[in-house]
Parts: structure tokens; sequence; C-alpha cells
């Protein structure tokens, strides 16, 4: 502490942030200045000239409360947006909020203790519309408020919302324009069906919501018709939905397989068929000890056999085909035994088969699943409900094979968590595979991060993709703008406006109109062929194509006035960012509408990245078990509580840093404590345990300030490295690559900063008149400022704090890189790493030989690269200090150092040289210092066994170092460090002298002292403390600034005062306050 802060007494200039004061008090009062201040709304209106980065966010349905999983997915939102913004961009970032869909229904049927259509048509359609259209909003505070609270900055003034007139008149149009492009269409087809729900699912629907189930896992042996067989014939069937057996038609088989017939070798007189590559995986393994082939068949040669169906109560329609074995590519024996079971009403191969064969069509099913009341053995029942009963009833007829269970992955309604089921059903389609080569097209010229998602998931679902269903049978949603001729059906009218609603029914629509069911349903005209009326299709569409809608529907396409403008200049967005799920939602349902639309929209050509140019997806949050988290598990985490405990700055940190955003995380508060909160800690002292304390005995930025040239290589060496962190943070954040970002700066100001510059330059601070103390501030004021830019997209509050009191504004008003920036001075850098280098191998060495790090050395001798020779040699002093030694000394090689030996790898030697591996191994080990002196540096080194050469890899070889002569030694690769470990009787007692000054500094600490508070001392005890306590009198006292210093013979304590214990030796001291 030299003579501790001199100059001015302290001020207020820098305030302090105090180490009890908690992270959410500091980021309360900061969102309160920031209100104050207006500071998000000045981003609101673009400067003239100003560029544009623009922000799709995907809307939320307010009818729940946010989760840590949304802070997740909205801090990887903001930070990008935020960066742009200190680039210099104005950024788009308007709120949106989606307000149709199951998730509201089904929440209002909660609320009114309901469930299911039947019971919400009791209620009236109109009524809970309205009660829909009151509950989205419900949660609308708490989403805001989190978002406010977490630095989430969104436009909620002016958001979109989906059910608005605007917004849906604006859908309306894009269905009209797909429609006038032959892409929406009316179709019939397995659809995946919720019976809860009533309602179809589209295919990305179907995607969120799979399951790992127990289902059933039946075997049925069926009789085949045979009548020129003197033996019963059976056929091997196997089926995970029993139920849908009431509906078989047929029998599917590969045409290609081979099918084998076995009969038992004793007992039962029946032969059974099945594939013959599934005869173990069904029979068991030891099935030939049991069973012998009679006859081998191709698929081929068994269609067109008949068979006895299962069940039979249900009669087939008349004129159809059943019961007969049909071949299909389809089938596989993969699993089960090569034979399919066929129920054209409840699967699309098997409607697909169906219609090629002519196939019966049972359908005994209503629309909640269940079948009909009086069905023998399961009337009345939910279809998975019956699956058991169904089993016994097999049993009892004597076609059950055997019965178990398998765990497998079956499609859930991913709003109810109802077991969806696939029926038959008409429905309206967007033919996305008429789409399928531009959607490709347009998503590889997408930025995605990470870029497997993009070529892999959601390329690959892209390659898959099928036409998409967009209409449901419900209640709350836009409605299908599609008018049926109710005496022709085929005589059909798509309106696109309201204008065009007003001029079909020849009257303008009133001023409280409402183009939601049940109100836009009354709405009906005569039909332009003079037969009929024209009537609304009683259909609301799919959740997803709203959402997807609002690059345009946002800015009420194309129906405003300056809409085409705004959505030229807001299309396609820079930038979106939600979860994985949405690769299968929000993502695809953006390119599909867009895509679909073509040149309908600006800047919307085939093939370009539309309608986004980069994606940032991230993964699920995890509790601390790895467990996804869940209301039913109990393990979902308050992100209010977690934000009260550690402050949102290191709740983001952590979310960002911890590992990449794409890769699924586990949430634990103590890594929270441990990573983020523990950087922060660093920071916050490196800013006032040390600079602004300091800083407040007098040093303000001025010309008095020496120039960066001037300045002490320590200083010239940190602002060469903030240069490179500067450049590195933008580079990746303009890269999408956030997580590496956050750790570059981190890494930069723990490690760098914290643990290199202000370590060894403490002692500079203690000054604030002199060249070197105001160089010192001058430079680590800079780190500081620029470090809290390149943070604040990560940690947007405390480092907003920081800058204020660093420049006196905001951080998110300024610039992320400084604009004009010395140039690195790379040979400055290397040399420092190299003395970094050695330092760690100095401790390592200092370690090994038992000496505590107080206690000086005499001699540190050190081998570096020489192309780093002379820069590391300029910056001996620096190891001197960092190292506690008297002197620093370069050798050119460690020859005269260290021994080295080998020591040989049998197992990768082995691949080289076979039989001759431990005639090589014996080469290896006898290998000379010189030669593995020049292996390590990289130069190839040849040995030869029998005329067999080799050249040496690095694994071939482990060498290891013995110190020469007394020193200790430590080395990695071309660096070595040898200290002396002799030590002198000078040299305890200076490492004594340095014990003392550590335990008074703590007694100081301990006892509240200010850091610029002299102090009186009394020191005694053993003969070699008062020896040390004696010789360095003046050292110690100026170092703990005090200005009375009594050194006592007295080797007992005075009266009350406890002895101390260093290094083995009992001292004792007693510290007071001077006061004047």
């Amino acid at each position: 502490m030299s003579d501790g802060p001199t100059g001015t007494t302290a001020s207020d200039t820098y305030a302090l942030l105090p180490a009890d004061r908690s992270p959410d008090a500091l980021e309360q009062e900061l969102l309160a200045t920031w209100r104050a201040e207006g500071l998000f709304d000045r981003s609101f209106d673009a400067a003239p000239g100003q560029s544009r980065f623009v922000f799709f966010e995907g809307p939320p349905t307010a009818n729940g409360r946010p989760g840590i999983h949304h802070v997740f997915a909205r801090t990887v939102k903001d930070l990008v947006c935020r960066h742009r913004a200190m680039k210099g961009a104005h950024v788009t970032r308007k709120a949106g909020w989606d307000t149709h869909g199951l998730p509201v229904e089904i929440e209002v049927e909660k609320s009114l203790g309901i469930s299911g259509k039947r019971d919400i048509e009791r209620i009236g359609v109109a009524e809970f519309n309205r009660l829909s259209r009151e509950s989205v909003f419900r949660y609308r505070g708490d989403w805001e408020r989190l978002s406010e609270r977490i630095a989430f900055w969104l436009d909620y003034e002016r958001p979109y919302v989906t059910y608005s007139h605007e917004y849906v008149e604006s859908v309306w149009w894009a269905l009209k324009t797909l429609h006038e492009r032959q892409l929406l269409v009316q179709g019939h087809k397995i659809l995946p069906y919720c019976p809860r729900c009533e309602t179809a699912l589209s295919s990305h629907e179907v995607a969120q919501g799979y399951k790992d189930v127990e289902d059933p896992s039946t075997y049925v042996a069926l009789d085949l018709v045979d009548p020129a067989s003197s033996i019963r014939r059976r056929i091997l069937v196997w089926t995970t939905t029993p139920w849908t057996l009431v509906s078989n038609a047929a029998l599917a088989v590969s045409p290609t397989l081979t099918y084998a017939e076995v009969q038992k070798k004793s007992g039962a007189q029946f032969t059974l068929v099945l594939a013959e590559s599934r005869l173990a995986g069904v029979l068991g393994a030891d099935w030939s000890d049991r069973w012998d082939v009679v006859a081998r068949h191709t698929g081929a040669e068994l269609a067109g056999l008949s068979y006895v169906r299962p069940l039979d109560w249900v009669a087939y329609p008349e004129g159809t085909t059943h019961e007969v074995i049909v071949a299909e590519d389809f089938v596989s024996a993969d699993d089960g035994s090569g034979v399919v079971h066929m129920a054209p009403a409840f699967g699309a191969d098997d409607y697909a088969a169906g219609q090629r064969h002519g196939l019966a069509f049972v359908q005994p099913v209503d629309a909640r699943g269940r079948f009909p009341e009086g069905m023998p053995v399961v009337g009345g029942r939910f279809v998975k409900d019956a699956d058991p009963l169904i089993v016994e009833e097999l049993r009892r007829r004597d076609v059950l094979w055997k019965d178990g269970r398998l765990v497998h992955a079956y499609p859930h309604c991913w709003r109810c968590s109802t077991p969806l089921l696939y029926y038959a059903r008409g429905s309206w389609f967007v033919r996305t595979t008429a789409l399928k080569a531009d959607m490709l097209a347009r998503n590889a010229a997408v930025r995605w991060q990470p870029a497997e998602v993009g070529a892999g998931r959601f390329g690959q679902w892209l390659e898959n993709n099928v036409d998409w269903a967009i209409s449901r049978d419900r209640f709350w949603g836009t409605p299908l703008p599609v008018w049926v001729n109710d005496a022709d059906p085929t005589e059909i009218e798509v309106i696109g406006s309201y204008a065009e609603l007003a001029a079909k029914v020849g009257h303008p629509l009133p001023a409280d109109f409402d183009p939601h069911k049940p109100h836009v349903d009354a709405y009906t005209w005569p039909a332009p062929s003079g037969t009929g009326t024209m009537r609304r299709v009683p259909e609301v569409i799919d959740t997803w194509f709203d959402s997807g809608s609002m690059p345009f529907a946002q800015w009420h396409y194309p129906f405003a006035p300056d809409s085409r403008e705004k959505v030229a200049a807001h299309f396609p967005a820079d930038y979106i960012a939600e979860g994985v799920d949405q690769t299968r939602g929000w993502f695809y349902s953006l390119l599909a509408i867009a895509t679909g639309l073509g040149d309908a929209l600006p800047n919307n050509a085939a093939g370009t990245a539309a309608p986004y140019r980069a994606v940032i997806v991230n993964d699920l949050v995890l509790d601390a078990n790895g467990q996804k988290m869940s209301k039913s598990r109990g393990n979902t985490v308050d992100p209010w509580r977690v934000i009260g405990a550690h402050g949102v700055d290191a709740v983001r940190l952590f979310l960002v840093s911890t590992s990449q955003v794409w890769i699924p995380r586990r949430f634990d508060e103590e890594v929270i404590r441990e990573t983020a909160g523990r950087f922060l800690v660093t920071l916050r002292n490196t800013y006032s345990g040390i600079f602004a304390q300091y800083a407040n005995f007098g040093w303000r930025p001025s010309a008095l300030d020496p120039a960066p040239a001037d300045r002490p290589a320590l200083d010239r060496w940190i602002l060469s490295r903030l240069a490179a962190v500067e450049a590195e943070a933008d580079r990746l954040l303009e890269a999408y690559e956030p997580t590496l970002a956050a750790r570059v700066v981190m890494e930069f100001v723990d490690e760098d900063v914290s643990k290199w510059y202000v370590r060894l330059s403490r002692a500079r601070f203690y000054e604030v008149d002199g060249d070197d103390a105001r160089a010192a501030f001058a430079t680590l004021h800079e780190v500081l400022t620029v470090a809290c830019r390149l943070l604040a997209p990560f940690a947007p509050f405390v480092t907003d704090w920081m800058h204020r009191q660093l420049v006196g504004s905001s951080v998110h008003t300024a610039a992320y890189v400084r604009a004009d920036v010395a140039p690195r001075d790379m040979e400055l850098e290397g040399a420092m790493a190299a003395v970094r280098t050695l330092a760690g191998l100095g401790r390592a060495a200092r370690e090994e030989a038992g000496i505590r790090v107080r206690q000086p050395i005499a001699t540190l001798v050190g081998v570096v690269p020489r192309a780093v020779e002379d820069g590391v040699a300029a910056l001996a002093p620096l190891l001197q200090g960092e190292l506690n030694v008297k002197r620093v000394v370069f050798a050119s090689s460690a020859d005269d150092l260290v021994t080295l030996s080998a020591k040989a790898n049998f197992r990768t030697l082995g691949k080289k040289f076979g039989k001759a591996t431990p005639q090589a191994a014996a080469m290896v080990q006898s290998l000379d210092a010189a030669t593995l002196g020049a292996f390590e540096r990289g130069e190839p080194v040849t040995i030869t066994v029998d005329d067999l050469s080799r050249t040496l890899d690095a694994d071939d070889v482990v060498i290891t170092r013995a110190a020469a002569g007394d020193y200790v030694v430590a080395g990695d690769g071309v660096y070595l460090a040898a200290v002396d470990p002799v030590l002198t009787d000078a040299l305890r007692r200076e490492g004594m002298a340095r014990e003392l000054v550590s335990r008074l500094q703590r007694m100081r600490k301990e006892a509240g002292f200010a850091v610029s508070d002299r102090i009186r001392v009394r020191i005694g005890g053993a003969p070699s403390i008062v020896e040390a306590a004696r010789g360095h009198e003046e050292w110690i006292a100026g170092e703990v600034l005090a200005t009375s210093y009594e050194v006592s013979d007295a080797a007992v304590p005075p009266g009350a005062v406890a002895p101390v214990d260093l290094d083995g030796v009992t001292a004792w001291m007693t510290i007071d306050r001077d006061t004047p």
C-alpha cells in the first residue's frame, strides 16, 4: 500500500457499489431511472438515414403465466437486438399477442368447469367467444412486467393482436390469395384428430406432442380361407391399436419379402404364416427346436388370399372388397410379423391402400372417439379404453396369439394432452407440397444457429412435408373465409376483405361488425349460379396460420394506407429466435405462408431468405437433475423468485454463457452463484474495490493523463487485449454466437483484467498524481467503460449503472465498438502471453519446492521461444513482482536445467511396428535429451527396426523431465521455469515481513478501517518475528499506513491480545486508528 492514497480527500465522484446491496435493489432502481428517462421509448422512431434491423417477435399466448424458459428465450431475443441498436441500427421490436385457438378455449372451459364441444354449444358460441376474448389477456400484465424486469425491450404500446379485426382481415386476404393460386383446396384425407377437442390437427402440430406411452403389443392369428387344405392355416398379424381391429378390412404384406409357413413339431395341428426374418423375434430364438418350415411364399404369392376377420361387429358396406390380403410396398419386417392389419378409416397408408384396392371403409367411432352404445363388449367406450376388453374378446374367440406391452412415442394433442386418433376427414389444406422446392431454397438461404437445425431437423421436415390441414372444427379463431353454395357444394367463393363481404351481401357492414363466429356466419347471399345460398363453412383456421401471417398482418396489409411501405421496410426479418419446438410451429408457418404468397408480398422473390434471414434456436431449460420441467413433476421454477434472489444480470449471463443456447441446460441456482454470480462480483470489485475507491482521492480523466503510447507496457498490453476482445465480441454477435461472445468478454474481465492487470497494477492505484498512477487510472477507466458496453447485451443493469458512473450516460445509448481504436500490439501480446505462461510454471515450481507465495526467492531461470525472448526480457520486472523473486534470468535452452527421458507408448507403436514393437520401444527409451528436445519442438524423429522405418508421432512418446542440480523445474513444451529453492536468512526475514504485512492488512479490514486511515502498530513475538519486524520497519509501516510503529521484545502478548501463528512461528500484534 506504500504511502496510501494521496492527493485530495475522498469524494463521491465515482459512487461505490456496496457489497451488501442486492442485485435486485440495484436493478429496481435502474428500472425506475429508465422509465423516468423514457430510455426505450427514444428508440421507437428511426432517425433520417439510420440503418434498420428488423426483429419479429413470436407472439405468446397471454392466458398463462410466463416461466423461466420464457426468460431464457427472451434473453436470447433481446441481446441480439440490443447489440444491433448499440451498433447504430433502428431495431424494430414490435410486441405481439397470439389470441386465438385451443389454448384459449381450454382455459375458458376450465374456468367454466366444462369440457368439450357439447358443453360449449350449450352455453352458446357467442357467449363462449365473448369469454374467450376477455380471457386472452388475463396474464398480459404478468408478461409485460416480466419483460420489463428482465430488460426485454419490446414495444407493448403498439402490439399486433391476432384477434383484432384488422389482423383477421389481412389473414383473409392471404387465404384468398392462396386460393387464387390454387394453393387453398378442400380434400378428404386421414388426419390426426383430437377426440377431446373434436378437431383435426396439422402435421407440424402433431410433431410437438409426442409422448412415450405404454400401449398393447398384440398378435392375432387369423384363419386363412383355403378349402383345399387339409390342415388349418393361420396368418399372424401384429397391432398396437387393438381397437382398430373392429374396422379391419384387409391384411397387407410386402410383395418382395419371404414369408415362412411353419408348423409345430408336435401338438397343435395348424400352420402359421409370418415373415421369415421375424421368426426368431416372434417365436423365440429357439424357434427351430419347436417348429418346422413347411413352405415359403413371397408376399406377391400371398396376395389375393382370403381370411376371416377377428371381429364381426360391423357390417361391411355392399360392393366393397374385404377380408383379403393385398401387397403393399410400405410393409416391412422391421418389427411385428411382417403382416399389417388394414383399417382404411384409421390410417393414412391404410386409407391410400383402400382407395387403390376398393377396400371396405368401416368407421363406427364418433367424433369423441367412442364406439356406438349398441356395439357388443365395447359400446359407449373411448377407443383407447376399449383395448383391454377387445384383447379379452380376441382370447375368447381363440384368435389371440400373444399380448404384451410396448413403450413407444405416440402423438398427443399438444394443447390438451389427449392421445390423437387418425380419422378420415374432410378438411381445407394449403398445398405446401407444391411449394416444397421453393421452401427448401428459401431455407438454404437462411443463417441458422445452429446450422444443423436448418439443414437437419427443419430441412428434413421440409423434405417430408405434407399438405397443411388448416381448418379446425372449433369456435374461437379466425373464421375460414370460405362460402359454399348450400345447394351445390362445388360452388365456392373465398372472401378476401370486409369490403368484398359488404359487396356480396349488398350493404355496408355495421359499425360493430365482428368477423368471429357466430356473427360472421349470419352473412349470406344468393349463389351466383342462381340456385342456392352462399353460406360460410363452419370451420376456423389453425392458429399457427394466424401467427405465421404476422409479417404483413401486423401492418394491416394490404389495406392500411401505408401498409405496403411498412411491409417493404420490415420484410423479411433480419432476425428471429424461438425454441427448438418451433421448427414444427412458427418457423414453419412463417416460411410456408411467405412462400405461398410469393410476389403478393414485397421483397419476397422465390429462393430469397424470406421471411427471415437469421434464426437462433434455443433448447429446453431443464431442472437441476436434467428433468424436463412440468407442473405435474413439481419442478417448475418461479422466475420472480429467482430474479429476486440473484438478479436479472446473473440469470441472463448464466442462461447464455453456461453452454451454447441451442443445447439443453440444467437450471441450477448453485451454478448461477458459482458462475455468473461470481463473475459479477469480480466485475463489481474491480470497479468499486479498485478503481472507484482510489480514483475518488483525486483522479479524473484529464489532459494530464499520459497518452496510451507513453504508458507502461502493462497498460499498453491490456489496451491491446481490449481491442482484440472488442472486435471478437462484436464479430461473434454479428455471427449470432451469443454464448461465445459472452465467454470472450467474461474471460477477459476475469483473467486479463482482474487476475493479471489489476493484480500487477494494484500498488499503482495508491497514488493519484504521478504519471504512472494517472496512466493506470486512465487505462482501467477505459477498460471498464468498454467492458460495460461489451457486456451490456448480456447484463444490461449493472453495466448501465457502472457506465453512468464512469462517463455519465447510459450504456444502452453508447456505441458497442469504439470508432477509433489503436492497432493491436501483437508483439507485446505475444510477449505477455509468454510471461503469463512462465508465471504459471513458476508458481508450480514454487509449490513443488514447498515455498509459500509470500516468501521471496533468489532466482528464476526462464526458457521461452526465441521469437519472444527479447519481449519477455523487457517484461521481467512483472515476473519478479508476480513470483516474488529477486532476479529473473533467461537461458537459451533447458539443457543445463533439466534432463529429459522418454517412455514408449506400446499401444500406438504397435500399430506401426507390429511384432517389432518391443525393439522399437527400446529405441524410443534410449533417445538422448537433444533428440527429445528437438522432438518437443516439432522436429521429425524417425526410428528404424529391421529395415522398417517410421516417423514418431506425439502419442508414441511420453517425455518426462527431472531437474538437474538444486533447481526445481516446471515445464510446458518449449517453456520452462526453474526456481532456486535455497533460502538465505535475509530472504527468510523478508518473507516473515511480508507475512506480518498480510496479517496487519487483514486486521485493518476486520476492524472496519477505511483504506486511507492511519494506524498505530505494536508487534512482538519470537526472535525471528522481532528481527524481521525491525529489519523491515520502514517498509512494513509504509505498507500498512502506520504513523506509530513499535516492536517489542516480549515474546508473550500483553493483556488479552491473542497470539497468532505465522508459518509455525508465534507472533502478536495490535493496531489502533491514529486520530489527529
